[in-house]
């Protein structure tokens, strides 16, 4: 089986597009705008086959058309959303997976963000959208912390050293964040300066892996006692925990 390779694309303002590709295939995940998706097509001399979309807004379907048009490509997105995915061909489901090529891809239904959110897991990568941040998650726009929390369990049942690729440059803010609720923790500790120094040279922050943000996420982190502490939250089971997190980040 030929090996895949993932490369990020600077999109917009902060956000993610991903070409992922083998020795016959390329795929780009969530492109928000086609111009960056396209000059890194003619830099590499490849051809786009696949458009992936994790959820329907726009900053991550926006360059489905453009880019549909010119390379013929095949759109995928959430089966349960496809009447808001722009020019999608095939919904997926996560009780069926898809395939890339002769790679098998699961498809983990991650709703909260938007209702209809998937992920796309890859041999040893996966692709969150805006559902797992390196340590954050989505607003919940269109859902509920138990969902969400229920969402990001499922993400964090993946193996460890999966690597995680997600739709935003949000990680130093994430990090800042994270230090209110629990600065004793030395792994946080320690990812906030390799984040800071990355971030002052403008590099990207991805990919992180599921240990990483099992770590240092605060929103996986319902169960730490420094956590609770912060929230006076000592005995609140874990949903409440996760939506007084989510409520403090949203005002951060």
């Amino acid at each position: 089986m030929s090996a895949l390779k993932i490369e990020s694309i600077a999109c917009l303002k902060d956000n993610y597009a991903y070409l992922v590709s083998d020795e016959r295939l390329c795929a780009v995940v969530d492109p928000s705008e086609p111009e960056p998706i396209e000059a890194a097509l003619r830099a590499r001399g490849m051809k786009l086959t696949h458009i992936l979309n994790t959820h329907h807004h726009w900053d991550h379907t926006g360059g489905n058309a453009a880019l549909k048009k010119a390379y013929g490509a095949v759109v995928v997105g959430p089966a349960k959303d496809r009447e808001r995915i722009p020019a999608i061909d095939i919904g997926v489901k996560e009780n069926q997976g898809w395939r890339f090529g002769e790679h098998q891809v699961g498809i983990l239904e991650v709703p909260a963000h938007t209702s209809g959110a998937i992920a796309f897991v890859f041999p040893k990568a996966v692709f969150t959208g805006d559902t797992l941040f390196a340590m954050g998650c989505g607003r919940l726009f269109e859902g509920t912390p138990a969902m969400m929390h229920a969402s990001l369990a499922k993400l964090a049942s993946l193996p460890d050293d999966t690597e995680i690729y997600c739709g935003h440059e949000y990680t130093l803010n994430n990090a800042r964040f994270a230090l209110t609720l629990e600065p004793g923790n030395r792994d946080l500790q320690v990812r906030m300066k390799a984040v800071a120094a990355r971030r002052a040279k403008g590099e990207p922050t991805m990919p992180s892996s599921i240990g990483l943000e099992k770590q240092t996420n605060p929103f996986l982190r319902t169960a730490s006692e420094e956590i609770r502490a912060t929230l006076k939250m000592a005995t609140a089971d874990d949903v409440a925990v996760f939506a007084e997190i989510r409520r403090r980040k949203d005002a951060f």
